[in-house]
């Protein structure tokens, strides 16, 4: 149980990486802060080599496997159809609508 604990940790590492990445090429960033994260970048690339590969025994296939099935657990949300010829049309027959309703009462 123990190499899952080192795969879970290597995971942060690589996350926290990509975090002080993208806040060294912030424009927002002051000098100070992009110094800093630099220096943490590098520290954790140090961390990551030191590591090493996962060990790709069967303990690797199981923390993949495991990420899988909580992804599964999520709901899937219907992805909203933009750009399509409806929302055209129905954004038509509204003004039209509007138009009409205005003609019959004026």
């Amino acid at each position: 149980m123990r190499t899952n604990g080192v795969a879970g940790s290597i995971e942060a590492l690589r996350r926290k990486l990509r975090a002080l990445a993208t806040m060294a090429e912030d424009a927002g960033a002051t000098a100070s802060e992009r110094a800093n994260a630099e220096t943490l970048k590098k520290r954790l690339e140090q961390r990551l080599r030191a590591a090493g590969e996962p060990a790709g025994d069967w303990t690797d296939n199981a923390f993949r496997l495991g990420r899988w099935a909580k992804e599964l657990r999520k709901p899937a949300s219907p992805a909203a159809a933009h750009g399509d010829w409806t929302d055209s049309a129905h954004k038509l027959g509204k003004a039209v609508r509007r138009g009409y309703k205005k003609w019959l009462s004026g």
